[in-house]
């Protein structure tokens, strides 16, 4: 590839995106170092989750290693081929917030880092006992984490090139519905919302104000606004819920959410994994979401017609698909989309849904980006 010809392209294509006149649609990937550590073809010194999530300079390493490889092996509009310098984060993948509010990282062979649920004895003394410490455990190894990575910028990194930056902690959520989910079970949560209502309202009330804490403490640590431009919610387990259970229980949650940590008039985005499509017109119409991240193969082209033009939806293949099927498949779904949702907008955005798993053949990757290169023009 002419990484040089690709970048300039890519340029132009979110530029002319931006300012409301683009001339196809673009394409991104959802990518983490899990990409990299979870397939044995690229970690062959066999590094775990565990050495990577608590170890900086593994940390380090194996980012370097995973961006080499995103760089210069799976096409889309990001910028490709190797960087000036390498930039750095704290990656907590999605145990951060279960974490915070107390329950044990687990850790599981050939798989991401999740949490052992607490009982509802042990969440109503966390509840009695009030909202977490900002100087909780979990907290200070990601500062300790933060710091480490901070002393190596400016340092030669992989190949010569240096590390330039270290981002702040991670300020987002991934909503209450699914931090409640991770807190206790799925099943568990879910028997409660029925059968002690006011019981689990309580606790998604208690875990709202824990998310703005940390997230609030984030901000300030970093010295960045406590209101931002770019704050966007989740709450994958949102589909788990009819709509009028969402619309009672849960909608005034991510209101607060919206209204406490984004910036007034700001452009309100949302991702939600699985199908909440039938959730999309009431969040469009009384949260004023215009942006949805689908992590599903939904009906796009009959969603995007019922949410209107003006609406972004972000969505494509799945990623079973993309792992386990061939090119052309991947090319004939992708084109698919496409022609059922370019009649009725040019704010959708390709992507795979959701979260490109490890082992995916960088083919098919590539069939995706030639398919929307070539049948994605306005």
């Amino acid at each position: 590839m002419d990484f040089v010809r690709h970048n300039e392209e890519v340029r132009e294509v979110w530029a002319r995106y931006n300012a409301g006149d683009p001339i196809r649609v673009p394409m991104i990937l959802g990518i983490n170092p899990r990409i990299w550590l979870l397939d044995p073809k690229l970690n062959r010194e066999g590094i775990s989750f565990k050495e990577y999530s608590e170890n900086a300079e593994t940390m380090a390493r194996v980012q370097m290693y995973a961006q080499e490889y995103i760089r210069t092996n799976l096409p889309a509009d990001h910028e490709m081929g190797l960087p000036e310098g390498w930039d750095l984060y704290v990656d907590t993948q999605n145990v951060y917030e279960a974490a915070w509010f107390g329950c044990p990282i687990v850790y599981h062979e050939g798989s991401c880092p999740n949490t052992a649920p607490m009982t509802r004895e042990q969440l109503e003394k966390r509840m009695a006992d009030g909202l977490p410490e900002k100087e909780n455990a979990f907290f200070a190894r990601c500062l300790r984490l933060h710091e480490e990575l901070s002393s190596m910028v400016g340092k030669e990194g992989y190949r010569g090139i240096p590390i330039r930056s270290v981002a702040p902690l991670g300020a987002g959520t991934d909503g209450p519905v699914t931090v409640a989910c991770n807190l206790m079970g799925a099943a568990e949560f879910l028997t409660e919302m029925l059968a002690d209502p006011e019981w689990a309202d309580e606790l998604l009330e208690y875990i709202t104000e824990g998310i703005i804490c940390r997230i609030k403490t984030v901000r300030e640590a970093f010295g960045l606004p406590v209101r931002s431009e770019t704050f966007g919610v989740a709450d994958d387990s949102c589909a788990l819920l009819s709509t009028p259970m969402y619309e009672e229980r849960v909608l005034h949650l991510h209101r607060k959410l919206f209204d406490t940590l984004g910036v007034p008039g700001m452009r309100r985005g949302m991702h939600l994994c699985g199908d909440s499509t039938r959730h999309f017109p009431m969040l469009k119409e009384k949260l004023g979401v215009m942006q949805f991240d689908t992590g599903y193969p939904v009906q796009f082209g009959k969603l995007q017609k019922t949410l209107g033009p003006d609406v972004c939806i972000n969505g494509g293949p799945s990623v079973s698909l993309l792992l386990g099927g061939t090119a052309e498949a991947v090319s004939a779904e992708a084109k698919r989309i496409l022609g059922e949702v370019m009649p009725h907008t040019k704010r959708f955005i390709l992507r795979e849904g959701n979260n490109l798993a490890p082992c995916t053949p960088p083919e098919n990757v590539a069939a995706m980006y030639e398919t929307v290169r070539e049948f994605g023009r306005y």
